[in-house]
């Protein structure tokens, strides 16, 4: 099994960044899909989550508005695009597939928002 996130860097405030996940080793349509960040000194919180269809996402109310995540299970990726970035968001961002009781994490990529 493999997760592997990628797109993160160093952006301004305002600005945008697309993160990237590319799974493979398992029924990737079949799991739930979500972007989870955690911040130095803070706890790992959930940021996006898309269904196994697609059909139905939800945000965490720091991010609404302004991030979109988006999965082609053709390809077996999910993405996260990123307007409006703030300070606040810096953090690592994983990404994580859910399956009932199964999940993967990938490694995180880190994202920072500075001038």
């Amino acid at each position: 099994v493999q997760v592997v996130e990628s797109g993160g860097g160093l952006v301004q405030p305002g600005g945008s960044l697309r993160l990237s996940c590319a799974a493979s080793g398992f029924t990737f349509s079949s799991y739930a899909m979500s972007w989870y960040r955690q911040a130095p000194g803070k706890e790992r919180e959930l940021v996006a989550v898309i269904i196994s269809g697609g059909g139905s996402t939800n945000y965490a109310d720091s991010v609404k508005g302004r991030f979109t995540i988006s999965r082609d299970n053709a390809k077996n990726t999910v993405a996260l695009q990123m307007n409006s970035l703030k300070p606040e968001d810096t953090a690592v961002y994983y990404c994580n597939a859910r399956f009932v009781w199964r999940e993967y994490w990938g490694q995180g990529t880190q994202v920072t928002v500075s001038s």
